[in-house]
């Protein structure tokens, strides 16, 4: 044995010459498991020339490729629905079983660089007897983790294993970007008992949309994976049922946690709004106040300062001085009497 590979594991795989995100032929990459945990990797021409053999393939295509319908209809010759529903441009989580197998469509969060989680990426899989054929468009991080998976020689054995798998890493996955999106409410709403500002508004209305968007399709998927607990199938074993079961509970518990994260992104909302207008109302209300003591005083100055004759005090030297003591006592009278009276 080389020594430099007495630490690979026995079922291990080795890397494929190119990495998951550069197609070939619109093919991301082949892999044949042998059903124990073993695995070996395939090109464009073996995946072309496979045949089962106590083997099961997995392959990932390129789904804004060209050849990706020339890959369904030729190489693995799916029938015209399944194709249509594996190469439609919109679609939402969904099971269609048939004789032959099943059309799965999955969703998870874009975590791709630039992009916002809400934005969701799609992954459709046909899953048969021996083959799970996939096909996505943008990148999705939980087949990378599949891949990796498997190259360590731990990831699945069956293609019901691999669907349940790749369920499971996609739910994680949510669950993360849920927890982050919790995380962030919880400082906005730490932040408001100090202030509350435009940005602090704009900052609330992300976890908020993000929730939205993403329960959209997060609820049917919930939906889709209870179906797939139940659904008579020999594609699935009932250790894959009850994985399922778990998946579904876990998926429930998350449409719950957005369901509450939009509840408390409304309620702060609202805090924010009757804490902005308590602001401007105790605001105006001062101003108010300020001008009501001025207005005896406005009134008495303008008064005085009408240019006509017979003005009191006109001549003399300390008429000024004695105005000034008026209006300062008048204003210190006018405050007292809005104390009494509870206004300030």
């Amino acid at each position: 044995m080389d020594p430099d590979q007495s630490d690979t594991p026995q079922n291990a795989i080795k890397p494929a010459p190119r990495a998951e995100n550069a197609a070939v032929e619109g093919m991301y990459f082949g892999i044949a498991l042998n059903g124990a945990g073993g695995a070996r990797p395939l090109d464009v021409a073996g995946v072309r020339g496979w045949a089962p053999d106590g083997e099961s393939l997995w392959v990932l295509l390129d789904r804004n490729d060209d050849s990706a319908e020339a890959w369904l209809e030729k190489t693995f010759r799916l029938p015209e629905i399944i194709r249509d529903g594996m190469l439609a441009e919109d679609t939402r989580p969904r099971c269609l079983r048939t004789q032959d197998g099943m059309l799965i469509q999955l969703r998870g969060v874009n975590l791709n660089p630039g992009a916002t989680p809400d934005d969701m990426v799609g992954v459709r899989l046909w899953i048969d007897e021996h083959r799970v054929i996939a096909l996505r468009g943008r990148r999705v991080f939980a087949l990378a983790d599949m891949q990796t998976r498997l190259l360590e020689g731990v990831g699945p054995k069956t293609p019901g294993q691999i669907l349940v798998q790749l369920t499971d890493t996609i739910t994680d996955r949510i669950r993360d970007v849920v927890n982050n999106q919790q995380d962030l409410v919880d400082e906005i709403d730490e932040a408001m008992l100090e202030s509350v500002t435009p940005e602090l508004r704009r900052k609330l209305a992300v976890p908020r949309r993000q929730a939205m968007t993403i329960r959209r399709y997060l609820a049917p998927q919930r939906d889709m994976v209870a179906r797939l607990a139940i659904e008579p199938t020999p594609l699935l074993s009932d250790s894959d049922r009850l994985r399922l079961r778990e998946i579904a509970d876990e998926i429930t518990r998350q449409v719950e946690e957005l369901d509450l994260l939009r509840e408390r992104a409304s309620l702060i909302q609202e805090q924010m709004a009757a804490t902005a207008s308590e602001q401007m109302n105790r605001t105006m209300y001062v101003l108010s106040l300020v001008a009501a003591i001025f207005l005896p005083l406005g009134l008495i100055t303008g008064l005085l300062g009408v240019n006509v004759g017979g003005i009191p005090g006109a001549d003399s030297p300390w008429a000024f001085a004695g105005l000034c003591v008026i209006m300062v006592g008048l204003a210190v009278l006018e405050y007292f009497l809005f104390r009494k009276m509870r206004w300030l």
